[in-house]
């Protein structure tokens, strides 16, 4: 056992700087993620002591395995955005005076860009949206898994974004 630390603080003291700035750069600049890829590198370097053992300098095993990291995160995040969120659009009533014409005019609208959309993203937008569920009760009411309500939300805002986009609404 104090082999295996021995041998992790020899590698972290003589690799561990070359590694964090190599990281830093490819992740823009961003040095709590840095970090982390760093140790999660170094663990799996843990995990996997005979690499290390081998002849020659484990440095591009150990920078071939962050670069993976990163890429492995960067795809994870263009298939799940965390920020997909800040993408919705506002309500239309937030841009409405009090007339209650440019309400019906509104409703008339968003309605017309619903019919435009897809049944399945009508369906996950009416619970969501209009009928305040929860993913989780939105899940249950559809038929389908939390995951799929929530991607479907994500492409249907976007969707009616488009359509509304191409109705000459500028929200």
């Amino acid at each position: 056992m104090n082999r295996d630390a021995d041998l992790m603080k020899a590698l972290h003291d003589e690799h561990a700087a070359a590694l964090w700035s190599f990281v830093l750069q490819l992740v823009g600049g961003d040095r709590a993620r840095a970090e982390d890829v760093v140790q999660e590198t170094l663990l799996r370097a843990w995990r996997k002591p005979e690499v290390l053992e081998q002849e020659g300098s484990p440095r591009s095993w150990l920078f071939t395995v962050a670069r993976n990291i990163v890429v492995d995160q960067w795809r994870a995040g263009r298939r799940r955005p965390e920020d997909s969120w800040a993408e919705v659009p506002e309500p239309l009533q937030a841009h409405a005076g009090s007339d209650s014409t440019d309400k019906a005019l509104q409703t008339m609208l968003v309605g017309e860009a619903l019919r435009r959309l897809t049944p399945d993203h009508q369906s996950v937008l009416l619970e969501c949206y209009f009928r305040g569920s929860t993913t989780t009760q939105a899940s249950a009411r559809l038929g389908i898994p939390v995951g799929t309500v929530k991607s479907r939300t994500h492409y249907a805002l976007h969707a009616l974004r488009l359509a509304l986009q191409e109705m000459g609404v500028v929200a």
